[in-house]
């Protein structure tokens, strides 16, 4: 059976020309001497020399990057939590409220989103900055979180969970020393989630940003209104590279570990 074809082969080329040969373009043109972006007048690391030296979205970048990482981390928390009362809880009163109110920023609008968390923060005086961001990144990425967390709860044995019970340890215990470790890979993967989501928000944090704090993407969106800017092209550069050293390292562990586990496999069934 031909299990590939000519019609594949042009698919498949199609599809990746059209999901990176606009970022190609990006990354030759971020070494580009001109500053007008579609004219090229020879290479030049020159951008990436003023990007470094722009105060604006270096400030940008790290509010961006405080941003991610504490509201990743808090929504880690609080969807593991949610997932597990979910998925252990059984039937109790005002769990269909719960899980709608737990799902609902999957479907809801990021405008609507935004703009409900934008009069929550003026109805109760708090001031628009990091901290509001922080709030609203957290509620919209908590869901995801715990779709993910909930999918590999589904399939724990419980049985673990018994045994370190009967052997002593208190549900606390028997949650921390062997739940949590057998579903870390998935709270790992809601905390990526939620980290990268955080990042690549735009329309929220424009209803929940104020002056004192302004994440990348705002930064960026209100640059080009004005032109696009060869600066733009080195940030976004950086961006790709950071991304395809993350996606590479990620790959290696990852065949590092199945390799492992087929080691020891192996020497189980030796073993035996």
């Amino acid at each position: 059976m031909r299990r590939f074809s000519w019609f594949n082969a042009t698919s498949l080329t199609l599809g990746f020309a059209f999901l990176y040969i606009p970022m190609i373009i990006l990354i030759i043109f971020s070494f580009n001497a001109s500053e007008l972006v579609t004219v090229w007048a020879g290479f030049s690391t020159r951008w990436y020399v003023e990007l470094l030296s722009n105060d604006a979205f270096l400030d940008a970048a790290w509010v961006t990057l405080q941003v991610a990482v504490i509201s990743s981390t808090i929504a880690t928390v609080l969807g593991t939590m949610a997932a597990t009362v979910m998925v252990r809880g059984g039937r109790f009163r005002g769990r269909t409220l719960f899980s709608g109110m737990i799902y609902a920023p999957l479907v809801m609008p990021e405008v609507i989103t935004g703009l409900s968390l934008l009069l929550l923060f003026i109805g109760i005086g708090l001031d628009r900055g990091v901290l509001t961001i922080v709030l609203a990144h957290t509620t919209f990425s908590m869901c995801y979180v715990s779709v993910v967390v909930s999918a590999r709860l589904i399939s724990f044995d419980r049985s673990l969970e018994e045994a370190a019970l009967d052997l002593g340890c208190s549900p606390f215990e028997a949650f921390r020393l062997v739940t949590l470790p057998i579903i870390a890979p998935a709270v790992i993967s809601g905390w990526l989630l939620a980290f990268t989501l955080s990042l690549d928000d735009l329309v929220i944090a424009s209803f929940t940003a104020g002056p004192s704090a302004t994440t990348l993407p705002i930064k960026i969106f209100s640059s080009i209104r004005l032109g696009v800017s060869p600066e733009i092209n080195a940030l976004s550069t950086i961006m790709i590279g950071i991304v395809t050293v993350g996606v590479l390292i990620a790959s290696v562990m990852s065949k590092r570990n199945s390799l492992a586990q087929q080691r020891d496999e192996q020497a189980a069934a030796r073993a035996t």
